[in-house]
């Protein structure tokens, strides 16, 4: 009993291991009992006993054995886990329960495993099953087969795998034991169940009588289709659903199922492949070939029975099929043909698709032994030619069978339609798709017209079938032309026909095949899609046909229609074209007469043959109007043109009726239904005159109308040949020429290039030089359409002639296509053109392919360059190589048979020699561009062992290979490579390198396909086998094809094929596919499939580099609905344009391309938000990472797949770093037009960059940063605000990189984070930068603190975060840094804060140790030293930073980083600009402009104060230092209502750096009309002022775009002209005129356009007199003549200024008359005015003695206005000079200048430079001058003062006694005070300008010498960009303010007197607007 006490204290799971049997019973029972309580699967109780269900079944003790199998038993249907155990439990279950002799222990044995079942462990259950098998022990043997029948006859052969069992069912009958043997045939009854006879093959070779009484059991199994009766847990909901539906009645859905229930069990696939190419007989090929007909029979015979074995092994058969062929084409005998024949049928069958590479060589030597008579010979040929076509596609072989369906033999002729028909039934709607049947129907309904009876009878079974195959609707268009009887015939049969795809044929598919109908260019193009799912990769032929364009075709591969001259013969196109064209027989000229006399005036035919020329003329027109008034309908066109040619026709001397006679043909070819019979009546006249210079146009012209009537294609095919067989050279050139047009307008579909040719050649030849001119034009056009290929016709030309067209060609390069704009519209109404259009796009525009003459070079592969090819000797190897090589280059072009030569290169393809396998591929190469499209038929014969040239060791040789493969598939698409298993046979090699180049390769092509062969999925469990290869790189291989497969394959597909792995390698693999699953990339879709795809199928765009149909289908498709998803094509026409642009666009290329058109990012709307919610809530990983881990990019990849472009995404996730810097490229391209984009998927382009900075790439570095530094330009100038989100998962990445070794880089990122400044707040920014200080590397350190301290520089202490004391601390601590750099940026960081804030600092910092204190104290010492700008930057900040809290209400969009972000730029550049706060802008800039609109109270004229007070307050509004860019804004209408706030938004438009943004801003204001006429006089006076001296301005000159500036200025003007308030311009003009008269340095050239101006304004007058308040134009003339009296103007240098204001005076009178002098009213003293007078004069003269006196005036005057403004760049010069030694800093190097400047120019005068200074400065000057030794005088003129001031032109340096005088009144014109303010601002500033910090602005020469610094610059930049003096005034206000500020802080820092002068001056003038306003 102790023993027993002890076990029974154990725990459950110990008991089941004790060693003794009671304590494991009592175990079991225990756990059992646990099993059944617990609930839940995932419980963690199973786990326990997860190790111990083995030994539950394996127990010693029967009894223990039996309860542990039962507990097992509840154990596996139960836990979640036991999945895990199920290889090792059911290997017990099969050696130690099935062997037991107990009944109930093998009963839970097999519940126990068919429990495995259900739990979705079939495959392991199954394996452990098949092992038990091969078990010595009988009883075990026939336990597992009962357990697979059970399972089968539950599960269905669905779950349970048949082709393992099937294949040991012939060892089971064999067994020596009869159970086994018995077992073995229920399972074979159970068997026959599901898959039927499927099962006899593989066992026709058992025992007789084992055979029959399987038959006889077989027999007795009910018919009905078996259901599985048990189904897998993941099935069981369906299980549930079956049984509601049988309860519910019946079942409905079961009837359903029944067809996918059964599973189409093949019973090819049931069986073992025999290899039998090494069981020929030894000496077959001998035999074969021998003389005696016995010998060969024999041969075939071997043969025969091995192809009898019904699976054949795959291998290299060529040399077998080629002898078969052979027999079967040339042996006399026909019982040998029959024997051949069988044996190829024997071949088909056992290889089935692994056969198809054969088939191409066999069809036609089958089909043309058809003649044979005897009907065994048929028989066998007609099984053979059956099974063969089973092995490949219609689409294959359509070619030879429609070759074959020519010939003369009646017999082949019927056999071939019957092989027809009965390919037709194979065939589905979606396989037989228009573009196959179509040539296949044109060839058949030749036959339902033969003589012969059976070849008609043929053809009508062959039409019925495909009727009832693809439905009438399809069949119809070709069958329009036959006649009721035959039509019935065709009916018939289509009725009498069974298909092999009997539910998919019929009605059906009349329902779903209908789409294409050819006429309708709308029709959806779903149809077409199915129809290319077949074809689409390989078949450039029906390729080009998409249903939706109306255009179709066969492959006319090496063919097309009718080469000759005309199209319309040719016999495939003749039958579709004549149910489409107008076709209308020759009419005798009777006919046509007696037709025109019902249509035309009796006088007009009586006329046509006159002798008198206007007699024919009258008739002519009479002829016109006729036809002008004719219905189409009625229009007899053959009849009128016969007229038109009768006598004298064309031969008409009179060249006034000619042209008229050819208006007339191209009016009758519009308007009427024209056809080619009637064109070709007149197209020889029309030739004959195209080259006469009166009548030539008109000729074209009709040319152009019969082209758009009768295609262009056929009509440009009668013309040319009709030129060109004349002599006439004009007539030849115009023809030329006419062509070059119509192609560009008609596009270049359906041309036939090839008749072209010889026409050009024989041009090109001409000794006329247009003629040669014109050929090489019309070269260049098709240049643009064709491509580069089309030079391969020309390359025998002599080089001159070479190097013309290849200069032509290259002037063409790159040019995009014109669009069609002519040939579309009939076509498209009409809705049927499908014949001459059907065909264009295969003659036309194939790549060139079809048109190129193709030479046969079999002949020349003679036997002895075969057998040299193969020689031992290599030279003679490389002998025979170099000949092919020279073959296929002669040729050029070749066609698809060259007979033995595949096997011959196939065998150099693993030659020992290298460089002879390299030459190979390079013959291969070769090969594909000679062949084309055609190299298809060699994929599987010699594409293949290239393939297998990729796994060679030498680098070079699988580049070679590669590059080879790539131009094969380029021919002939992928469709052709992944058929089959050879793919999947070449991964299965273990070669490395094989692997990774074909993995590569197919990671490469497969994201480029739509559709693939099903067979790809053969190429899956190699794949699997490569993610777990040794070598790394075929891994990483692997994993990259991986997306790609399942993209085609689909998750579940893949997934299901894991099932064969290990378990180990299982869960790896489905790891991976999870992984791929995410970045899956979707199959690229049809081109233009979102909008009701209007092109078709999948390649029309491929291989149409342009043709009319396309567009034609997009006009017609597209405009309803652009599809909102796909936001990537407007329209599609941005595809079609992708396609246009591609020449010969390879397919893969074009893809890419097509793709890349459209937006790259998508808006998402809230996109941002919800990421930053989920990263908030923690859904996603937070971006923080020492190193990017896998999740985080793939996280990234997920969130950008919704709003990146698929294209892009997968070139920034590409493993390779340059699709990173192409990716970047891009994205730099679209930054600009994609900025809403950016913002919106600104977070994740951020953090994308933030991966590029861990690679380790410099160059990918530099890209990202060039990238990052224009992003935050722009992000500034968008005013946009960085979200915290945003900074956290960037800023510290970028700080990252400030401690790069690399200069450059360090450069690049301080530059990005001194932009950063501008988007997100400095304090925000200081911590992270702080945090950078801690890093380990010591540039990084040094660069952070750096930063820092200019940070505190430009923004003072309040950037220290989180309080300055602590921030200084942290700075502090750096002082005893180890490194010498960061100690040094420490201590300048701590002193740049000394100087902002003084001794405080020591406070601050706290304490230091001895020697970090001394070292500072030394250093703040030091830097005392130094002449400092510090303490003035402290003052500058000090109001800004104030400003910057009142204003912060203000802010736009903007952070507090706005109002210092100016600041940062400064401090780093020292450029000393302070830039005023941002905000300010905006709000003051409102308030002033109230102010000028409403003021019309008193003026506050007190000097002082005025002068102190409102100038700040004026002057900070115009401030606009970093311009913010952008287009003018959508919502611009909405906001004009409120003009404030509409002017504060434009100005930042007006002042922008880019003159283009600036002058449209301007244009914009000025186009609405209500913003426009709130403009006031004085605010146009100087937008005037400013828009006619940028016009002046020499500079412009200089820029590139210089002419269009100034054209679009001189718009621009004219649009102020005419829609501003027409009072305020006039005034304004008048304002101005006077100014620029009375101003010393206003240049003559400047008032004349003031004049100018006002003339246009004086022309307008007449439409605007009503609007204008006349008072006030009169007082603004009266001061004009005030200031300016008659005799001061006579004394002017023009007497234009007195001429204008004559004509405006003149036109004012003539227009109101004497009313004119009630318009007084505002002149005071009018009495006294000269005006008054002048008015009363007027109006007693007659009005008209002024014009012709001023045309002279104007004269005279032009010509001294050019003399003078020669001296005008000199004067610009002498102006900046002056301004340097106006400037304090730079006033040495301006004396230094002018000194050189006078040693050069000894006459120029700068007098006038000083004369208006003070006395000191002119001393000043000259003392300077002499301690220079120099001083020389002479004469010049004044200059224009170099646009400083927008105003009254003032010199330089103005003294109080400037003119004073005579500027006299000038502002006495102004009604209210507003504008007095305006201009005294301007005054005011620009005085204080003039003076002082002038060196800010560098000399013109320097501005654009040197790149200007950056955002610093922007007010150099503005004055760079020559933009309006507007914007000049603005920058002054800021140095004036700079002016300010400084003065107030350090005292005077310029010359007194000059600053005087200033003050002295602004007093005179206030005196004098006083004294006006009194």
């Amino acid at each position: 009993m102790g023993d027993d006490s002890e076990w029974l204290k154990l725990p459950v799971d110990q008991k089941c291991e004790h060693k003794l049997w009671k304590a494991r019973l009592s175990g079991y029972e225990e756990a059992l009992k646990i099993f059944q309580k617990i609930k839940d699967e995932k419980s963690p109780e199973w786990s326990k006993y997860l190790g111990l269900i083995k030994k539950f079944v394996t127990d010693s003790n029967a009894v223990v054995q039996l309860k542990g199998l039962e507990a097992a038993l509840v154990y596996v249907e139960n836990a979640h886990v036991a999945g895990k155990t199920t290889g090792e439990v059911v290997s017990g279950v099969v050696s130690k329960v099935f062997n037991q002799p107990k009944a109930k222990a093998k009963e839970l044995g097999i519940e126990i495993c068919l429990m495995y079942i259900e739990i979705e462990k079939a495959e392991a259950v199954q394996e452990e099953l098949l092992k038990g098998l091969d078990n010595k022990n009988p009883k075990i043997v026939v336990a597992c087969i009962e357990t697979l029948r059970k399972a089968l006859s539950e599960f269905g052969s669905k779950i349970i795998l048949l082709k393992p069992v099937i294949k040991v069912l012939p060892k089971l009958f064999e067994s020596r034991e009869k159970a086994v043997r018995d077992e073995a045939k229920l399972i074979a009854v159970e068997i026959y169940r599901w898959i039927r006879d499927a099962l006899r093959p593989p066992l026709q070779n058992i025992n007789s009588v084992q055979l029959k009484e399987l038959e006889e059991e077989w027999v007795k199994l009910p018919t009905g289709a078996p259901k599985p009766s048990r189904f897998l847990r993941s099935q069981q909901e369906l299980e549930a659903k079956l049984e509601q539906q049988q309860s519910a009645g019946g079942d409905a859905e079961g009837g359903g199922d029944d067809g996918d229930e059964v599973p189409q069990i093949d019973a090819y696939e049931l069986l073992e492949a025999v290899e039998i190419l090494s069981k020929l007989p030894k000496d077959f090929y001998d035999k074969i070939e021998a003389k005696k007909w016995q010998e060969r029979k024999e041969a075939l015979e071997a043969v025969e029975v091995l192809v009898k074995n019904p699976k054949l092994e795959a291998g290299d058969y060529a040399d077998l099929v080629k002898a078969l062929k052979k027999v079967v084409g040339k042996d006399t005998n026909v019982m040998l043909v029959a024997l051949a024949a069988k044996c190829l049928t024997g071949l088909a069958v056992g290889l089935r698709k692994k056969f198809g590479q054969y088939a191409g060589h066999v069809v036609p030597t089958i089909l043309e032994k058809f003649k044979e008579k005897k009907p065994q010979v048929v028989q066998a040929l007609q099984e053979a030619i059956d099974a063969i076509f089973l092995t490949t596609t219609l689409q294959n072989i359509s070619e030879d069978v429609l070759a074959v369906m020519d010939n003369k033999n009646p017999t082949i002729k019927q056999q071939t339609s019957l092989f027809i028909a009965r390919s037709f039934r194979h065939c589905t709607a979606s396989t037989l798709p228009k573009s196959l049947l179509k040539p296949f129907c044109a060839a058949l309904l030749k036959h339902i017209n033969d003589s012969a009876p059976e070849v008609r009878d043929a053809a009508f079974e062959a039409l019925g079938t495909a009727l009832k195959v693809v439905g009438e609707k399809a069949v119809n268009p070709f069958l329009a032309d036959v006649d009721k009887l035959k039509l019935d015939k065709i009916k018939e049969c289509s009725e009498k026909v069974e298909l092999v795809h009997g539910k998919k044929a019929g009605p059906g598919a009349d329902k779903k095949e209908f789409k294409p109908v050819p006429g309708r260019a709308a029709a959806s193009g779903a149809a077409g899609d199915k129809d290319m799912k077949d074809i689409s990769a390989p078949k450039p032929g029906p390729l080009k046909k998409a249903p939706a364009t109306k255009a179709g075709g066969p492959p006319k591969k090496g063919k097309p229609a009718a080469p000759g001259g005309t199209g319309s013969t040719g016999t495939k196109n003749k039958k579709a074209l004549e149910t489409k064209e107008i076709v209308e027989p020759e009419l005798s000229v009777e006919v046509c007469e007696e037709k025109a006399s019902a249509v035309l005036p009796p006088t007009c035919i009586q006329l046509l043959d006159s002798s008198n020329w206007k007699e024919r003329l009258a008739c002519m027109e009479e002829f016109q109007k006729a036809v002008e008034l004719m219905d189409r309908t009625e229009m007899p066109c053959q009849a009128l043109v016969r007229m038109l040619a009768k006598k004298p026709g064309w031969k008409e001397t009179n060249f006034q009726v000619m042209q008229m006679k050819l208006h007339i043909v191209a009016l009758i070819a519009q308007k009427g239904n024209f056809s080619k019979t009637s064109a070709q009546i007149v197209l020889d006249g029309l030739v004959d005159k195209i080259g006469d210079v009166k009548c030539g146009n008109n000729a074209k012209e009709a040319m152009t109308a019969i082209a758009e009537a009768c295609m262009l294609p056929w009509t440009a095919e009668q013309v040319m040949s009709m030129a060109f067989s004349q002599k006439n050279p004009k007539n030849q050139s115009e023809t030329l020429n006419w062509l070059s047009n119509a192609i560009k307008e008609f596009g270049f579909s359906g041309l036939n290039v090839k008749a072209f040719i010889s026409n050009v050649k024989t041009a090109l030849a001409a000794t006329n030089p247009a003629v040669r001119t014109s050929a090489i034009t019309l070269l260049g056009v098709m240049y643009l359409y064709v491509g580069p290929s089309l030079r391969m016709f020309f390359e025998d030309e002599k080089p001159a002639l070479l190097s013309q067209i290849d200069a032509e060609f290259e002037k063409m390069q790159g040019q995009s296509l014109p669009a069609p704009t002519r040939g579309l519209s009939k076509h498209s109404t009409s809705g049927a053109e499908e014949g001459e259009d059907a065909d264009e796009p295969d003659d036309g525009t194939n790549d060139v392919v079809d048109l190129l003459p193709r030479t046969e070079i079999s002949d020349k592969i003679t036997s002895e360059l075969v057998s040299k090819i193969g020689d031992k000797n290599w030279k003679i190897r490389k002998e025979g190589l170099d000949e092919v090589a020279g073959i296929i280059n002669e040729a050029k072009f070749i066609q698809p048979n060259i007979g033995e030569l595949p096997t011959a290169l196939k065998g150099r393809l693993n030659d020992s020699n290298k460089i002879l396998v390299q030459q190979t591929l390079n013959i291969l190469q070769q090969l594909a561009v000679a062949m084309g499209p055609n190299i298809k038929q060699h994929v599987k014969n010699l594409g293949i062992p290239i393939i297998t040239v990729l796994g060679d060791s030498k680098n070079n040789v699988r580049a070679a290979a590669l590059a080879t493969v790539n131009a094969w598939a380029e021919q002939t698409g992928m469709k052709e490579w992944l058929e089959g298993e050879d793919l999947s046979e070449e991964l299965k090699k273990e070669n490395p390198f094989l692997r990774q180049e074909l993995l590569g390769w197919l990671a490469e092509k497969l994201p480029t396909l739509r559709s693939t062969p099903t067979d790809l999925i053969l190429c899956v469990p190699q794949l699997y086998s490569c993610l777990e290869d040794r070598n790394g790189d075929v891994r990483k291989k692997a994993q990259d094809a991986l997306p790609f497969f399942m993209m085609h394959l689909g998750y579940e597909k893949m997934a299901k094929a894991t099932g064969k792995l290990k378990p180990t390698s299982k869960d790896q693999v489905l790891a991976m596919l999870e992984k791929a699953k995410a970045n899956m990339p979707a199959k690229p879709a049809a081109p233009g499939k979102a909008t009701s795809k209007p092109m078709g199928g999948s390649a029309p765009a491929k291989f149409q580099p342009a043709s009319a149909p396309v567009e034609d289908a997009v006009s017609n498709t597209v405009e309803p609905k652009p599809d909102p998803k796909k936001a990537k094509a407007p329209g599609v026409s941005s595809k079609v344009k992708s396609a246009q642009g591609k020449k010969v666009p390879s397919k893969t290329s074009l893809k890419e391309d097509e793709d890349k058109s459209g937006p790259i990012f998508i808006v998402v709307p809230n996109g941002k938000e919800q990421r930053m919610k989920d990263e908030k809530g923690l859904k996603v990983l937070k971006w923080n990472f020492t190193a990017p881990r896998d999740e985080y990019i793939e996280q990234l990849k997920t969130q950008m797949s919704s709003c990146v472009a698929k294209w892009l995404q997968d070139e920034m996730f590409h493993s390779d770093f340059q699709h990173h810097n192409k990716a970047l490229a891009v994205m730099v391209d679209h930054l600009e037009s994609e900025k809403e984009g950016v913002i919106g998927c600104l977070d994740l382009i951020l953090k994308w960059l933030t991966l590029r900075f861990f690679d380790t790439n410099t160059s990918v570095l530099m890209k990202a940063l060039e990238y990052l530094k224009l992003l935050f330009t722009l992000l500034s100038e968008e005013e946009y605000h960085l979200t915290e989100n945003e900074a956290a998962s960037f800023i510290p990445y970028l700080i990252l990189k400030v401690g790069e070794p690399k200069d450059v880089i360090r450069k690049d990122v301080r530059a990005i984070l001194n932009r950063m400044c501008l988007v997100y707040p400095a304090s925000k920014m200081f911590p992270f930068i702080m945090e950078g200080t801690k890093s380990k590397n010591s540039k990084q350190r040094a660069e952070c603190l750096e930063e820092l301290g200019c940070l505190v520089e430009s923004y003072g202490m309040n950037v220290c975060q989180p309080t300055p004391g602590k921030a200084l601390k942290e700075i502090a601590i750096h002082i005893g840094d180890r490194d010498n750099a960061v100690r040094n940026a420490a201590l300048n960081t701590i002193v740049t804060v000394y100087n902002v804030h003084g001794d405080q600092v020591f406070k601050l910092i706290g304490n230091l140790s001895e020697k970090d204190m001394s070292m500072l104290e030394e250093r703040i010492k030091r830097s005392a030293k130094r002449p400092s700008a510090a303490p003035i930057k402290q003052v500058e900040e000090k109001p800004q930073r104030t400003q910057s809290v009142s204003s912060n209400a203000n802010m736009l969009r903007k952070g507090p980083a706005e109002d210092m972000s100016s600041k940062l730029n400064q401090a780093r550049s020292m450029s000393g600009h302070p830039d005023a706060a941002h905000q300010m802008v905006r709000r003051e800039f409102q308030l002033d402009l109230d102010e000028i609109e409403n003021d019309n109270g008193t003026v506050r004229c007190e000097m002082p104060e005025l002068v102190q007070h409102k100038l700040d307050d004026i002057f900070e509004p115009v401030l606009i230092p970093e311009p913010k860019i952008r287009a003018v804004s959508p919502h611009f209408d909405d906001m004009h209502s409120n003009t404030a706030s509409t002017i504060n938004f434009i100005i930042s438009q007006v002042a922008s750096g880019d003159i283009n943004t600036s002058i449209q801003a301007l244009t914009q204001l000025f186009q609405i009309e209500s913003l426009a006429r709130e403009a006031s006089t004085g605010v146009l006076k100087d937008l005037m002022h400013g828009l006619i001296t940028l016009m002046l301005d020499s500079r412009i000159e200089d820029l590139e775009e210089g002419q269009q500036v100034i054209r679009s200025v001189n718009l621009l003007v004219v649009k102020v002209l005419e829609k501003s308030d027409q009072t305020n311009i006039l005034s304004a003009l008048l304002v101005l005129l006077q100014d620029s008269l009375l101003a010393t340095a206003s240049s003559p050239k400047f008032s004349e356009l003031v004049m100018k101006c006002l003339w246009r304004m004086v022309r307008l007058l007449p439409d605007t007199i009503n609007s204008i308040n006349l008072d006030r134009i009169l007082l603004d003339i009266h001061i004009f003549m005030k200031v300016f009296p008659k005799e001061k103007l006579k004394q002017c240098k023009s007497e234009f200024p007195i001429r204008t204001l004559k004509t405006l005076l003149h036109t004012l009178c003539k227009l109101k008359g004497p009313k004119i002098l009630d318009h007084l009213t505002m002149i005071d003293n009018k009495n006294e005015s000269e005006l008054e007078a002048h008015l009363c004069r007027m109006m007693k003269h007659s009005m008209d003695q002024t014009g012709s006196k001023s045309d002279k005036e104007t004269e005279k005057g032009a010509s001294r206005i050019d003399e003078k403004s020669s001296k005008a760049k000199v004067n610009d010069f002498l102006a900046e000079i002056f301004k340097k030694i106006g400037s304090k800093e730079n006033t040495k190097e301006g004396l230094a200048e002018l000194y050189e400047y006078k040693k050069k120019y000894s006459d120029a005068d700068i007098e006038p430079f000083l004369k208006n200074s003070s006395q000191f400065f002119q001393s000043y000057v000259e003392r300077g001058l002499r301690v220079i030794e120099m001083e020389r005088e002479g004469k010049g003129r004044i200059p224009t003062s170099t646009g400083i001031s927008p105003q009254m032109e003032v010199t330089c340096v103005p003294t109080p006694t400037s003119t004073v005088s005579s500027i006299g009144n000038t502002n006495g014109e102004e009604v209210g005070p507003s504008v007095y303010l305006e201009r005294l601002k301007i005054l005011r500033q620009r005085c204080g300008l003039d003076n002082t910090k002038q060196d800010d602005r560098p000399p013109l020469t320097s501005l654009l010498s040197k790149p200007a610094v950056p955002p610093v610059a922007s007010s150099t930049d503005m004055l760079h960009s020559k933009l309006s003096q507007l914007r000049e005034s603005r920058e002054q206000h800021q140095h004036s303010d700079l002016d300010s500020n400084q003065t107030h802080s350090s005292g005077p820092l310029t010359s007194s007197s000059s600053s005087t002068t200033n003050i002295d001056d602004l007093k005179k003038r206030l005196e004098r607007i006083k004294s006006s306003r009194k």
